[in-house]
């Protein structure tokens, strides 16, 4: 079942006066979402009982949390101890959504450097492998592990390369953010054709299965010629992407994702706008 949802409180949320993680559950029940995404982006800080708390408040409430790990993040660091931390990020990331009873870690795979993109590409690959292998080391193969698409030129993070790391084993499942693509690649996200083409080419090369839930970050992003700016709200009208006609192909094709509105301040209002546009969606058939 597809499910939309908020990444962090918005203002709204302070605004209203709540203040901990646990009312995020019953805030986004209240306004019908059906996910959430708590951020780890900088760095794994907090309780055990504070996350088994957490996850009680989104198990009374029936709202899925997932989790973003850390952003620094980098498996093609050129440096093995640099890197090696990273397994620790998105491991550490496991353990607590664990406790939080979700199932999803977002994380961003590398950053080129000063090697060739396909050197940086390559380390990260190889370095994915290990992580795999202590995803079951760990015992967290029934978590789903999600490497994102990412916003700037200079991140290892295009598509194609996402799909490639998710080929690595079935614990990876692939993290599109449209917003990045769209930012990455000067606007390239206008019409129904656009989005399907691309989620056409996941199911070829991963299969439909692979892809049917795949997870998603969607908001509006400023850009320039390196790529990502800044984050925007659905108010924007200057730069894109529309959810429309993502909507149409998610239903034309059958999917039904996990998406998460990484809005600027206004993440739960523009979640709940996607849920409205998608279920006024009708597809004949």
């Amino acid at each position: 079942m597809i499910k939309f949802g908020p990444s962090g409180n918005c203002e709204a949320f302070y605004a209203a006066g709540y203040k901990h993680t646990e009312q995020s559950a019953e805030f986004c029940k209240n306004l019908n979402l059906s996910c959430f995404e708590y951020s780890f982006g900088r760095g794994v800080k907090m309780t055990k009982s504070k996350a088994l708390s957490i996850g009680d408040a989104f198990k009374k409430a029936g709202v899925e949390i997932s989790v973003h790990a850390p952003y620094f993040i980098n498996f093609a660091n050129p440096d093995d101890e640099a890197a090696a931390k990273s397994y620790g990020y998105v491991l550490d990331s496991a353990e607590y959504l664990s406790l939080f009873g979700g199932e999803r870690v977002v994380f961003h795979p590398a950053a080129q450097g000063k090697v060739s993109r396909e050197e940086a590409v390559k380390k990260a690959e190889d370095r994915l492998k290990i992580l795999r292998d202590l995803i079951y080391e760990k015992g967290f193969q029934n978590l789903k592990f999600c490497p994102e698409t990412m916003g700037k030129i200079a991140q290892i993070g295009t598509l194609e390369e996402v799909v490639r790391f998710c080929k690595i084993d079935s614990c990876f499942v692939p993290a599109i953010d449209f917003g990045h693509i769209n930012a990455r690649e000067q606007g390239s996200l206008k019409t129904e054709e656009d989005y399907q083409s691309r989620l056409e080419y996941m199911i070829a090369e991963l299969g439909y299965d692979r892809v049917k839930n795949f997870h998603v970050h969607f908001s509006k992003i400023m850009y320039g010629g390196r790529g990502e700016i800044k984050h925007l709200t659905f108010e924007d009208k200057q730069y894109g992407p529309e959810f429309a006609p993502l909507a149409v192909a998610l239903k034309k094709l059958k999917l039904e994702p996990y998406i998460v509105s990484e809005s600027a301040g206004t993440q739960a209002e523009d979640a709940c706008e996607m849920m409205r546009i998608y279920n006024s969606v009708d597809i004949q058939n």
